[in-house]
């Protein structure tokens, strides 16, 4: 990899409804523990990419992708001295539900069952989104991403098992949960939350990370992360959102949200009143991606040949 430098561009493009888009090279940065409410679909490019995932530590390298199914707490750090670069598709659990419906036989919510799974073709796939989506070509863009979950359904996918709240201890992880989703911004100790639920605070602690793969307090910085993204979508100001959602000041809500998101707050709105500024004019990659894509990927004037949005002769197409 070209230069030593951590870029990342998270952003929407209007044409893909329902899709986040990110290209990202890591080299020290750290993802925390966290979930996400979209699928996670991760092509990696260079690099080798290190995720905890259910338990054990799942690798992904070059021509890889990593598969996180929604609601699936994992982490993200770089697997190699070099670190990482990948672009990266965040389709809603109703977008793939549909593409499912149409294209599979699953029966059931629709999702990943290995977290890596390598397949440069489908890789390429989801680069090539990235780029029509760049192009602000709406056409190739929908198609390549069809194309691509189609794909790795087919080869990876399955029915996600229905969470059913059967124990006692399953019970008051929900209801622990809805109160701190209540009061975000002013939540209990552990100790005054389970005296509220009528338990002892490591009984709480142990039905919480059963159910949900991490204790309160963090579960509690991601969902403040997730509702002020809602927050800043809207276009409230950073700050304001840091305090509404219960982070002291914006400082606090830069560091967490940079740390799940993998951007901070401010460039995250940024691409978001870019789209809506722009509407359906062209969207070209930001100036600090297109000077790492030139570098790793040749000269200006090779960059900007028109890429091939072919899906190949071996494709699964819809």
């Amino acid at each position: 990899m070209a230069g030593s430098s951590e870029r990342a561009r998270h952003w929407q493009y209007a044409e893909l409804p329902g899709v986040d888009l990110l290209r990202a090279r890591y080299v020290r940065k750290t993802f925390v523990r966290h979930t996400h409410e979209h699928f996670v679909i991760a092509a990696i490019a260079d690099g080798v990419e290190v995720f905890h995932h259910r338990g054990s530590d799942q690798y992904a390298g070059a021509g890889a992708l990593a598969l996180v199914n929604p609601d699936t707490p994992h982490t993200g750090r770089a697997g190699v001295p070099e670190g990482w670069r990948y672009g990266a598709v965040y389709p809603s659990p109703e977008v793939v539900a549909e593409i499912a419906a149409e294209t599979t036989a699953i029966r059931g919510t629709p999702g990943f069952v290995s977290p890596v799974l390598d397949d440069p073709y489908a890789a390429s796939l989801v680069h090539q989104v990235l780029r029509a989506a760049d192009e602000g070509n709406a056409l190739a863009a929908d198609t390549l991403l069809r194309v691509a979950v189609t794909r790795l359904l087919r080869l990876n996918g399955g029915a996600l098992p229905q969470r059913e709240v059967r124990t006692a201890g399953a019970r008051i992880a929900a209801r622990a949960r809805g109160v701190l989703q209540e009061r975000m911004a002013e939540p209990p100790t552990l100790e005054k939350l389970a005296g509220e639920l009528g338990t002892s605070p490591f009984a709480l602690l142990r039905a919480f990370r059963d159910a949900y793969g991490m204790p309160p307090y963090t579960w509690l910085t991601d969902a403040r992360v997730r509702r002020a993204r809602g927050l800043l979508d809207t276009g409230v100001a950073p700050a304001e959102a840091a305090v509404a959602v219960g982070f002291a000041d914006q400082p606090h809500l830069n560091r967490h949200f940079s740390r799940i998101v993998g951007v901070p707050p401010g460039a995250y709105q940024r691409e978001r009143k870019n789209v809506q500024d722009r509407g359906g004019r062209l969207l070209l990659p930001s100036e600090a991606w297109q000077t790492q894509h030139s570098q790793t990927h040749g000269t200006a004037e090779e960059s900007r040949t028109p890429p091939s949005y072919g899906t190949g002769s071996g494709s699964e197409s819809p």
